[in-house]
């Protein structure tokens, strides 16, 4: 976590030349965060190397946020030709750590995040997002084939899985909820809570260059079956209804929640495992239990049989408990 050599002389073009550079976070992509502290002031430096990285699409998406009365960082300086962003600094309250120290609020926060996505969805998507639809959810389950299969040595039916998630997944891609913005890795770690706003602004969004035009109940799946921390799930089922109640067609809505979740969580199986084997990061592997034990209950809803009949048939128990194994 050592600074672009570069940006020193970004922050002094923008009035932070005397600032302390401190490591704050990096993710699973090449992006890395640092705070930059000046006195009592501070903001946050993005590293978007290119050609790696672009962050012109992460401007747009907050911009637009910001526009619909939602949380995101203003943009305080840019580089883009270096891939630097100076950021507004939403403090140290992430959503995550503030549920393991106070358990007693999730039902409260969880509830806000759900508020937040109600409000939204009530608007049209913003314009130019790339589709997050049926051709694109299949693309994505491939991950697992490509990447989690051969890790494990498992022999699978390529056809019949896609077959399978063909037939779950196209009445949903057919069922006429959305498209709306998909901020697509919405969950405990990409939210902030933030000091003197009220309402859904309260919560200060992150990580959403992403975004795409699709279903409403993606986020809202991806924010409820959490990949890094369980949500239980009388607190999913509450917030589902919560959510439902502003839908006009909730027996669609909750078909496509199951369906989706699975999506997601067999997609993540996938990308964590590239992560391990392709880029050197075998910390992932000890998300595994909880993806499986999350992607487990998704397929016991009565319509994601067809996917529910490949993985009994195509993966054993042991398939599915080994990259765990492997972390410890």
């Amino acid at each position: 976590m050592t600074p672009p050599p570069h940006a020193q002389a970004f922050l002094a073009t923008c009035g932070w030349e005397d600032a302390q550079i401190l490591p704050l976070a990096g993710d699973a992509s090449f992006r890395r965060y640092f705070r930059v502290v000046d006195g009592s002031r501070s903001a946050v430096l993005m590293d978007a190397p290119p050609p790696h990285e672009d962050p012109r699409p992460f401007i747009a998406v907050a911009e637009w946020l910001v526009s619909r009365g939602l949380s995101a960082p203003a943009i305080l300086a840019r580089d883009l030709e270096r891939g630097l962003l100076l950021l507004d600094d939403f403090g140290n309250g992430r959503l995550r750590e503030t549920l393991d120290t106070d358990p007693g609020r999730e039902r409260d926060l969880y509830a806000l995040a759900t508020d937040l996505l109600v409000d939204l969805h009530r608007h049209p998507a913003m314009p130019g997002l790339p589709i997050h639809g049926l051709d694109q959810w299949l693309e994505e389950v491939q991950l697992f084939i490509d990447w989690y299969c051969p890790a494990v040595e498992a022999q699978v039916d390529v056809e019949g899985y896609r077959s399978a998630w063909t037939e779950v997944l196209r009445p949903v891609a057919s069922d006429g909820l959305g498209p709306v913005t998909v901020l697509r890795d919405y969950h405990a770690e990409n939210i902030m809570l933030v000091d003197g706003r009220e309402g859904v602004a309260h919560f200060g969004l992150l990580d959403f260059q992403d975004a795409l035009a699709g279903h409403p109940a993606y986020d809202l799946a991806s924010v409820l079956e959490d990949a890094r921390r369980d949500v239980p799930p009388g607190i999913e089922r509450e917030m589902m209804d919560r959510y439902m109640a502003s839908t006009a067609d909730a027996a669609s809505f909750e078909r496509a929640y199951w369906a989706l979740a699975a999506q997601r969580n067999t997609r993540i199986l996938g990308v964590f495992t590239r992560l391990w084997k392709r880029d050197n990061k075998p910390g992932y592997r000890r998300f595994q239990p909880r993806m499986w034990g999350l992607l487990e209950r998704d397929l016991a809803q009565p319509h994601l049989a067809p996917v529910r009949d490949w993985f009994d048939a195509n993966l054993a128990e042991e398939y599915r408990r080994l990259p765990w194994k492997q972390a410890a």
